[in-house]
Parts: C-alpha cells; structure tokens; sequence
C-alpha cells in the first residue's frame, strides 16, 4: 500500500485520506506548506483532494516548485488563477458537481466579501455531507484559516456554516470524508471539532492563547505535556506529529519538501520573487460543467437583479418625453385685506419650478396656491413680472381639492424646505451612503463627539424633518434618501486611509498595525513595542477604546483583531 512521506523517516499509511488532522502554527512557520505538501502526496495516490481556500494560495498546487513547470492535476475553480469564475451562490451546485464526478479541486474563496463567503461555505457544506451519504468514497478537505468557517464563537449567521462543517468533521469518516484543519489560532477554532483531531502536525507557536488551546487538547487526549513547553523554539519547517490514538506516534521531525510551487511564501526584500505560471491541464469539460453553475448562480443573484431593473428604469426615462404644463392666468379683483397664508402660498408658487423634481408634495401644493390665488383676487401677473407661469414637467400635474393650508401645516413640507446646517448636512449624507450607522460611527466619520451638544441637536433636527429614525444605530430614511448626496463607504486601504484620518496619530498607528496582522491579530504588547506606547499607558489604552467603540477592531482577552469589513 503506497504510503505519504511526512518527513525523512516518517510515513503515514493511506488511510490518512479519511482521517482528521490539524496543522498549527504561526504565521510563517510552516503550517500551509506542510497542508499542500500532503495534498501533493494524496493526489499522487489519486485521492480525491478538495481545498478551501480564503487566503488564495493554494493554487500553487498545479505549478511546479521552480514556477514554471506542471505541477497536480487538480482543478482551480475562483480566484485570480482559477479555471472557472466563482461566485457565492454556487456552494450546492459546486459540492454536487465535485462529488458526483469525483472531481478534485481548490475553491479559492478568497475575493469574496465575509457575508458571500459564509453564503457559500454553508451551502457547499450541507450539500456535501447530504451527498457523501450516498456516495461513500474516499474524499480529504483541507480548510485553510479554519477559525474563519469552524469559529469557536458562533454568530446568528455562522449557525448553520459551523453546524455543517461539525458533521462533517464528527461523522464524516462514516462516509469517506477526511479533513485537515490549518490554522494560526487554535484558541479560535470550534472545541468541539477541535476534539476529534485524530493527528496534530504542530509548528513553531508562540503567543499565550495558542499554546493554552494546545494544552488544552494535550489534556484532552491524556498524554504527555511537554510538548507545549517547546513549541517557541522549533525552527521554521520544524514540528511535532503527534498521534496518541491512530497512529500512537510522538515524534519530532523536520518536513519533507513540496514538489509544487510554495504560493504561500512570504517575500523577502531584496531577493527576486519566482513569477508562476498555471499548468496547461485540461479544464474544458469542467468549463462545460461549469457554465451553468455560474450561469444559474448570476441568473438568481440579487445584486445583479437590482443592477438589471436600475438599468431598465434608466431606458424608460430616457423614453419619456417632457409635457409642457401652461397654467392659465386670470385677472380677478384683489382684496384690500390679503389672507393670512399669502407669503407661504407666494413662495410655494415661486419655489415649484425648482423644488417639484425633488418633492411630490410641492406638485400638489402647487396646484392648490394657483386656485387660492385665483379665489382671493390676485392675479398671479402681478407677482411674476406680469409674465405666465411656464412649467416643463414629466406630467401635467393634477388639481386637488384638498385646502393648501393643511399642505402648510404639514410636517413634511415645511421640513422639506428647512435648509441643513454643514454639520447636520454631512451626517445625512454619511447615512446615505450606508444605510444604517451607530450614533458613534457616526459622530467620528462627521467629526463630532457623540456626547456632544451639537450633535445631539442635529440628530433631533433630523428626526423632526422624519429623515432618519432610530436610536442606538441610525437609520436613513426615504425621505432622507431624496434629500441626501450619498457619501459612501470606501473598501479595503481606502477604508483604512478613511478611518485613520479620524483619529489621532497614535490611533491610527495602532490601526494601521493591526490591520497588517490579519487575520491571525496582536497582542497589545506586540503593538505597543511597534507604535511607540506602554501597553498598559493611559494614552494607548484610550486609543485602543476608540478603535473599539467604532468597532474597527475586535479585543479578545490580551489578542486584537482588525474588524473584517476591511476584507469584505
């Protein structure tokens, strides 16, 4: 029986494809190199092989080590490298296509936002348990960053993902179905899965949560602790396998190389970077296949169903032709006592030609002031340099019977014309380019403090003209909306330029490094050495309150974590 070559003298027998394992360690230890190195040697079984991917380096797997070469026979399906698009509808119908025909592949999940990634993930996931059950072959998936699709800590979105992928892992060796778990943070994959490792591949680990969550699993198994203790000083490539189970091995071992080219490298300056190549492998019947995932998947996607019916309401404004309005002027005697509503009746007329695109009220307003005019005697010459009121409008606008005076007692048209302060201006147009914000969010991003006295009146004067609602979180209204020039939220170094212009200097230091650590976080000693600050000072820790209060970054225990949304 061929067997998989872990290190110079360390083999595991085949039966590894059905088995669940951990590779562990810290950013550049080794743990995604030793993951594709054993993805290699089960392909060269003819293995099925599937890898999840949201980092986007395992596509490196169909090039050789030199960059240039062919590399395995596995197809890429997303990704800036993939055969085929993706998209995060498609889980169901890729997980039915890979299962049905055997096929082995990386699913580069890695340019979707976090909500489109848990989409797909949960859907790839239900869908495959529910087939292997059927067809019970032999089939190992490897999930890179596990903690992002097996959290420890479960939101009311993540329940299903997390569910899906606990069967998988629990019982799915019933059915064929192994599982490799790559992960930099152990602490933050679900115990639950963690407990059913059946073989740990552990590198280099240094930071205090990690090597606690190790020890845990130490505990768990009943073996020997000694392991933890020496973790920090394994070198890189480096690492313990430990089985006290399946294998019932301890051994401490230097891994064997890869064949396939290493994409999960980290550049080194000053040393020239291999440039990669995919190999030429045959991908058309995949392509077939996949037409019509992708085709479906675009059909049903909401975004591009929005996207289409914008483009039709586009087309049947362009169609529309404009309807010249002429209001007809008639002379009648004026009285000499002028009724209490002429100045608002006199600057409803005067402010329609320019308000009534804008307002659907003033057409009505409009109409009702021509007819109170005509009745109390005044013609509307008079106050329009003796010359009739001429009108270009979309429609000729009905007359209404209703009194005007009730239109001026209305709350929407009177705020309707109450022009804004800057202040209250561009916090109306911040909500209009998100949608909903937090009273804090919001105060930042307009420059206020959100205790402060002026942005409380500005939140007050918009409530009253019925443009935003809520408390806690703010929400924009539809009359805020028509009101609004949308400022809308930038993505990825944008955002982070965006945010660090917020903040003082220190803070956006503070951020700027977090940011550069994702996704596996800091520690705040680790930040405080790198920005200049005494981790327990004063000054670094209200810093680190304001970035947490505009939930920019998440703290957990001593560990902080840049908010995701930097990465959607």
């Amino acid at each position: 029986m061929k067997k998989l070559k872990i290190a110079k003298e360390l083999f595991f027998p085949l039966d590894v494809v059905t088995q669940t394992l951990a590779a562990i360690g810290r950013k550049g230890a080794g743990k995604t190199y030793l993951a594709t190195m054993l993805a290699e040697q089960m392909l060269d079984a003819n293995a099925q092989v599937i890898a999840l991917d949201p980092v986007g380096n395992w596509w490196g797997l169909r090039v050789g080590a030199d960059g240039r070469s062919k590399g395995k026979e596995i197809f890429v399906i997303g990704g800036e490298h993939g055969d085929v698009p993706i998209v995060p509808e498609a889980g169901a119908r890729i997980a039915r296509l890979l299962i049905e025909k055997s096929i082995s592949a990386v699913l580069d999940v890695s340019g979707f936002r976090l909500g489109e990634r848990k989409r797909f993930c949960t859907e790839f996931g239900e869908e495959l348990f529910h087939l292997k059950k059927r067809k019970q072959t032999p089939v190992h998936i490897f999930i890179e960053e596990a903690q992002l699709v097996i959290p420890q800590r479960v939101g009311p979105d993540e329940a299903r993902m997390v569910g899906a992928f606990e069967q998988i892992i629990r019982l799915g060796r019933n059915y064929g179905i192994g599982c490799t778990l790559v992960t930099q943070r152990p602490q933050s994959v679900n115990k639950e899965v963690l407990s059913q490792v059946e073989c740990l591949c552990v590198l280099q680990v240094t930071g205090p949560h990690e090597r606690k969550a190790l020890e845990e699993w130490v505990q768990e198994v009943g073996a020997d602790r000694k392991l933890v203790g020496e973790l920090p000083s394994l070198a890189q490539g480096e690492g313990y396998v430990w089985s006290p189970s399946w294998l019932r091995i301890y051994e401490r071992v230097h891994f064997a190389k890869k064949e396939t080219f290493d994409a999960s490298a980290t550049p080194i300056v000053g040393k020239e970077t291999k440039a990669a190549s995919l190999s030429a492998v045959d991908v058309e019947k995949l392509r077939i296949d996949m037409a019509d995932v992708v085709a479906q998947a675009e059909k049903d996607d909401p975004k591009a169903l929005r996207k289409r019916i914008v483009e039709l309401e586009r087309e049947i404004v362009k169609t529309k032709k404009p309807v010249e309005a002429i209001v007809e002027v008639k002379k009648v005697e004026v009285p000499t006592v002028l009724p209490k509503d002429y100045v608002r009746i006199l600057d409803a007329v005067k402010s329609f030609e320019k308000a009534a695109p804008r307002f659907e009220i003033l057409t009505k307003v409009f109409n009702e002031a021509v007819s109170q005019f005509n009745s109390i005697g005044r013609t509307l010459e008079q106050f329009n340099n003796r010359q009739p009121i001429k009108l270009s409008l979309s429609k000729t606008p009905p007359i209404y019977s209703k009194p005007v005076s009730t239109y001026f007692k209305s709350t929407t048209f009177e705020n309707a014309t109450t022009p804004l302060r800057a202040g209250a201006m561009k916090m109306l147009n911040w909500l209009a380019g998100t949608g909903t914000l937090s009273k804090q969010r919001l105060a930042t991003l307009s420059g206020f403090a959100v205790t402060g006295g002026t942005f409380n009146t500005y939140i007050s004067e918009l409530k009253r003209n019925g443009w935003i609602v809520g408390n806690g979180d703010l929400t924009i209204t539809e009359e805020g909306m028509k009101n609004s020039d949308p400022q809308p939220m930038p993505s990825g170094e944008e955002l982070l330029t965006m945010w660090k212009s917020k903040f003082r200097e220190g803070a956006g230091r503070i951020l700027q490094f977090v940011y550069e650590h994702y996704p596996s976080g800091t520690t705040k000693t680790e930040i405080g050495d790198a920005v200049g600050f005494e981790a327990t000072g004063g000054t670094f820790n209200t810093y680190i309150s304001e970035l947490r209060r505009n939930g920019l970054v998440v703290v957990e225990d001593d560990l902080i974590t840049i908010s995701e949304e930097f990465f959607k």
